[in-house]
């Protein structure tokens, strides 16, 4: 009796690529739908569906076989992974970095500054007494750059990211950062 290598190896392996594929992209376009990118969603949509309208298909086909299975699942969570590391990778948008500290802020705020990243201060009281709160919206390209500045100025500063869907009249770094495309392909770990 020979072993059916397509039924137990290509079609599985198959089946895990197409749902690989198509919940990388699903897990991007609802990444992009919060961040208000519309243009490149329903692209998204339609690849995403054909995908999975093929993947399916070939599902049903081999109702008996469960590497099919296994491997529609593990495309699916493996798909949601690959989608969240790639939407990290291209770092598009903008988000808000909230810092809160006791510590003297005249040298970051500066540092800030020379780098080209508004900054709004308020003072405020925190539990332990008086503290400056710094608001700076960075593309996230450049939070990277402006986390070493609050680590290098104000190491125990407590501070706080959140994704801003949309800013205007800002002063924003003008730094030449690579594309989102080339910061997908390059190598090394982002924060």
């Amino acid at each position: 009796m020979d072993f059916d290598y397509f039924s137990w190896i290509i079609l599985p392996l198959l089946i895990f690529i197409s749902r690989l594929g198509d919940v990388t992209m699903a897990t991007l376009r609802h990444i992009f739908i919060s961040k208000g990118f519309k243009k490149i969603v329903p692209i998204l949509g339609f690849f995403e569906v054909l995908i999975w309208l093929v993947a399916m298909r070939q599902v049903f086909s081999h109702l008996d076989n469960a590497a099919c299975f296994i491997a529609w699942a593990a495309g699916f969570s493996a798909g949601t992974y690959l989608g969240m590391y790639v939407e990290e990778r291209l770092a598009i948008g903008a988000q808000i970095i909230r810092i809160i500290t006791n510590e003297p802020i005249d040298e970051l705020t500066e540092a800030l500054k020379n780098n080209h990243q508004g900054v709004t201060i308020v003072d405020g009281k925190g539990a332990m007494g008086p503290v400056k709160l710094i608001f700076t919206i960075v593309k996230r390209a450049n939070k990277k750059e402006v986390l070493t500045l609050i680590e290098t100025y104000t190491p125990n500063a407590f501070y706080s990211i959140e994704d801003v869907k949309g800013s205007e009249h800002g002063v924003f770094s003008e730094k030449g950062n690579p594309s989102a495309i080339k910061r997908l392909f390059s190598i090394g770990v982002q924060k």
